[in-house]
């Protein structure tokens, strides 16, 4: 099992996994997504084309098990900014982590911490970074009774949930017929303390 940064146009390469990588892992809830390999990779070309951004990327062999995104949030869309821009922060500031997916037969080793270390690694220079998570109702027809959050994890590693800071972001539920509107939560870390 190696875990390695990879970025600009070295990920190229490696779009068609991990899109999908991506499509598979965000089947499950609580993204509970359904993605198609053509949009994957259109949203991929983001972590190619953005100065500074990254991808983390697990593999078994020659096979890719995982894989977390990481950017400047200067470089994400509006939608993900303006939560902090509205709340007075500087998105330049700020290094935003993407996605982090992982198979199910993967989980448990390790692997999580090495994604967020590796993304604060790239994150060197910033003063914050930060995620963001979706929120479903607990009564949501497709809830997996066995999902476990991720907080505890997430707290471990030192972010905060910030109630106060989300967005919104629309795609297709496994099962619909048409993209919905989602809100994610906001979780932050400070690099300078």
């Amino acid at each position: 099992m190696t875990v390695r940064t990879v970025t600009g146009r070295d990920i190229l390469p490696l779009l068609p996994d991990i899109a999908r990588l991506r499509i598979e892992v965000f089947r499950e809830w609580p993204y509970i997504y359904d993605g198609n390999l053509a949009n994957e990779e259109r949203y991929l070309q983001t972590y190619v084309q953005a100065e500074g951004a990254a991808m983390i990327v697990a593999e078994a062999g020659q096979d890719i098990v995982g894989a977390a995104t990481c950017l400047p949030m200067a470089a994400e869309t509006p939608n993900v900014q303006n939560p902090f821009v509205a709340h007075g922060w500087d998105v330049s500031k700020i290094f935003y982590f993407g996605e982090s997916v992982l198979l199910k037969d993967y989980r448990g080793r390790g692997i999580g911490v090495k994604f967020f270390a590796a993304r604060e690694a790239q994150a060197a220079g910033f003063e914050t970074t930060t995620f963001c998570a979706v929120q479903r109702p607990t009564t949501h027809p497709l809830r997996d009774p066995g999902y476990t959050p991720l907080d505890n994890f997430w707290t471990h590693r030192g972010y905060a949930k910030r109630p106060e800071l989300s967005c919104q972001m629309t795609w297709r539920d496994r099962g619909a017929t048409e993209d919905t509107e989602k809100t994610l939560v906001f979780w932050t870390r400070s690099l300078t303390r």
